[in-house]
């Protein structure tokens, strides 16, 4: 794990507070879902995954158990469910010029691989290609159990990020971390930039875009890249209002 990002003081005072007192008083509820989640089947309460967070701070990222235990090794047999995968797949590996076309085309037109010569604009079109397939998330998951539905419904499996804030991994308001699979696909110039804001519990994607069904990968880092670039205490006071309502919106991708 790479060293903890280093939050402009008065949001990280703000995130010590706020999620000392939450976790102090929502304690209670703690224990119920912990008690309905162990009842329903077998295995953790809490799930935890590396998460890939301002900076490319990698941390353990703590939530409710909301799924199956084999959850994660279902991800690749589940790949045609992803909602962010709206459009066909195209070919975009890449094919050496040939040494005839290599004379006639700039310097800055063509890339150096170890298969040879390439286009440079095959090389950029296989880096989009791959970002935006990095996010994942499934339609009528089948991953996930009875309890973990309500949980996710309203938001309750994401508490035990509050832990995170705490301990400044996370802020209450920022970008949400990404697991490594995703992380390492957003390769390109302009999405690098999300990792440049905070990561956080909520953000400006979940209070204006959770729940819809028409999902984009790109619009959602856009959201990212804004919020990264402009954040400030306006800002984040404006989400954290309009969080409570975000939360409780059915999702079912």
């Amino acid at each position: 794990m790479t060293a903890r990002p280093k939050i402009p003081l008065a949001k990280r005072s703000f995130d010590i507070l706020v999620s000392g007192m939450l976790l102090l008083l929502l304690s209670p509820l703690f224990l119920i879902v912990a008690l309905l989640i162990r009842l329903e089947s077998k295995g953790p309460i809490f799930y935890y995954a590396y998460r890939v967070g301002m900076n490319y701070h990698t941390f353990k990222f703590y939530k409710f158990r909301s799924m199956r235990t084999d959850a994660d090794q279902l991800v690749d047999k589940m790949k045609h469910l992803n909602a962010y995968s709206k459009t066909e797949e195209k070919d975009t590996s890449w094919t050496p010029l040939n040494r005839s076309l290599i004379v006639s085309i700039s310097e800055d037109a063509i890339r150096v691989k170890d298969i040879g010569v390439i286009a440079e604009n095959a090389y950029e079109a296989q880096k989009s290609g791959a970002s935006a397939q990095a996010f994942v998330k499934f339609s009528n998951d089948p991953r996930i159990t009875k309890v973990g539905k309500w949980i996710r419904n309203l938001s309750i499996d994401e508490l035990p990020q509050l832990v995170n804030i705490l301990v400044g991994d996370m802020s209450l308001v920022g970008n949400r971390p990404l697991p490594l699979y995703e992380a390492e696909q957003l390769t390109s110039d302009e999405a690098i930039g999300r990792f440049m804001g905070p990561a956080g519990l909520t953000g400006l994607w979940q209070v204006t875009e959770r729940g819809k069904k028409d999902v984009d990968a790109a619009s959602r880092c856009n959201l990212d890249i804004f919020y990264a670039q402009n954040h400030n205490f306006w800002l984040d006071l404006k989400i954290l209002i309009k969080t409570p309502l975000a939360a409780i919106q059915h999702e079912n991708v």
